[in-house]
């Protein structure tokens, strides 16, 4: 959304949900449709190329498939690259959003997943533990779009998912830890024995987080000091802004390639795995939402809470799962559901955010 749009659906002038699909991009007004078309193209090749996974699994690197990690390096470094990573400080000031940011995607939502995944699918192990990794992956790539057709602070959700990024990088293999081993111990419940080590995580994090996060802030730091920031937003920013997608899709084609016989064989349980994100979804950005109202935030910030806490970092997801359990396992298989669950309950969301916009009146962030 631009500048401009936003002055005007501010100042009243037009209706805040109307206005949603038209402040879309082409691109991304179609997301569903391209999703879907990938699916189908994925679909349509695993069943129609005689040995496509084998293949696809042999082109690996120390246990890490080099198409699945090209796809995902492409889709989340244009986001990362959007980070205005000089402005922390102007954010990290303000303890009553920090404060709860880092409880609400460090602390409650990975337990409400691992609620959900355990009340949900008890007899889905594969499922429930790739949901788990999912509620581990916190918002760092699509937020920021939902953020900002929500009218929340911008600057706020690029400083979050900045922190979030660098926390995922530094905690996300002892969250696995605690989450698929710890936990379920104390609670009686199976646990979940890993084929790789803590350490064999944590490298994937680096790999599909840490590497896209330093280009990213690199080359916007290049950018700037030889261009300038105009030129870097204006122009930069724009033509690289679609690998971010192609990157999604390309990733998408190659998963549901890998995974075809087991969705048409079961979609019961490609419906069993969305409706724990379904809840997920509705919980984290309602409650979010009300934190922020009670912590006294303004709109905007907390509309920019609920959003960076409801949003989930899929494409690591996705990775790790890969990573940690193979490429047709169940658990990357409840990754792959994730965006396409993720982007018709996150628009919906905008919408209602909008509508609680009309209602509230903004206080100083």
């Amino acid at each position: 959304m631009t500048d401009t749009s936003r002055t005007v659906v501010a100042s009243g002038n037009v209706d805040d949900t109307g206005a949603v699909v038209g402040r879309l991009s082409m691109l991304d007004r179609l997301l569903p449709f391209w999703i879907a078309a990938a699916m189908a193209l994925g679909l349509a090749a695993g069943r129609a190329i005689p040995g496509l996974g084998g293949a696809l699994e042999a082109v690996q690197v120390d246990g890490i498939s080099l198409p699945i990690a090209l796809g995902l390096l492409v889709m989340m470094y244009p986001v990362l690259a959007k980070v205005r990573y000089d402005r922390v400080d102007t954010v990290t000031g303000d303890r009553r959003l920090l404060v709860s940011s880092l409880v609400l995607n460090w602390i409650l939502g990975p337990a409400v997943m691992f609620a959900l995944a355990w009340i949900l699918l008890p007899d889905l192990p594969a499922y429930r533990t790739g949901l788990i990794i999912v509620g581990l992956a916190r918002c760092i790539a699509m937020v920021v779009i939902w953020n900002d057709l929500a009218c929340g602070d911008r600057e706020a959700a690029a400083v979050l998912v900045a922190l979030n990024s660098v926390f995922q990088v530094i905690a996300f293999a002892a969250l696995g830890w605690f989450y698929l081993g710890v936990l379920p111990g104390w609670l009686g419940l199976a646990t979940t024995e890993l084929d790789v080590s803590t350490g064999d995580i944590a490298r994937s994090v680096l790999i599909f987080l840490g590497v896209p996060l330093v280009a990213g802030h690199l080359t916007r730091r290049l950018g700037e000091k030889i261009k300038g920031r105009a030129w870097y937003e204006t122009r930069f920013l724009p033509k690289i802004g679609p690998a971010a997608l192609w990157g999604l899709l390309f990733t998408i084609v190659i998963l549901f390639a890998l995974q075809g016989e087991a969705i048409t064989a079961r979609p019961w349980d490609v419906a069993r795995i969305a409706l724990p994100l379904l809840a997920y979804f509705v919980i984290m950005w309602c409650g979010s939402f009300a934190l922020g109202r009670l912590a006294g935030l303004g709109y905007a910030r907390t509309a920019t809470l609920a959003f960076t806490a409801a949003g989930n970092n899929f494409e690591l997801a996705i990775a790790v799962a890969i990573a940690t359990f193979g490429l047709t396992s169940g658990q990357a298989l409840a990754g792959v559901v994730g965006p396409l669950i993720e982007v018709p309950a996150l628009v919906a969301l905008v919408y209602l955010s909008l509508a609680l916009r009309r209602r509230i009146r903004s206080q100083p962030a």
